[in-house]
């Protein structure tokens, strides 16, 4: 099992043997990044889901400019940033003045 460094980590697999595979890692050392070559075996790595959204974006934006180029219409296919929530308001109970307890003293 690789280091616990490496574990989470998305690397390329450059070599292939019987019971493992060789993956590239880059590690943050000080300022820069080291290439890595670690040797893992088969059931401790899988398959990177990171692409899977731009897939199915790309897939989708196909569909959407296909039917558009059809009905003769634009579409705008860009991502855009989630804007601010609006604005509303909160219903609760009046202020209220907190005040510091006075200093006793019993001796």
């Amino acid at each position: 099992m690789p280091y616990k460094v490496y574990h989470g980590k998305t690397g390329v697999i450059y070599n292939v043997t019987q019971n493992a595979v060789g993956i590239i890692i880059y590690k943050k050392v000080g300022n820069r990044y080291i290439e890595k070559r670690v040797n893992v075996r088969t059931e401790h790595i899988a398959l990177s889901r990171s692409r899977e959204e731009f897939l199915n974006r790309v897939k989708e934006n196909a569909k959407k400019r296909k039917d558009a180029k059809a009905n003769g219409t634009t579409v705008f296919l860009k991502r855009q940033p989630v804007g601010p929530r609006e604005a509303h308001k909160v219903d609760g109970q009046k202020p209220e003045s907190v005040v510091p307890v006075a200093y006793e003293t019993t001796i």
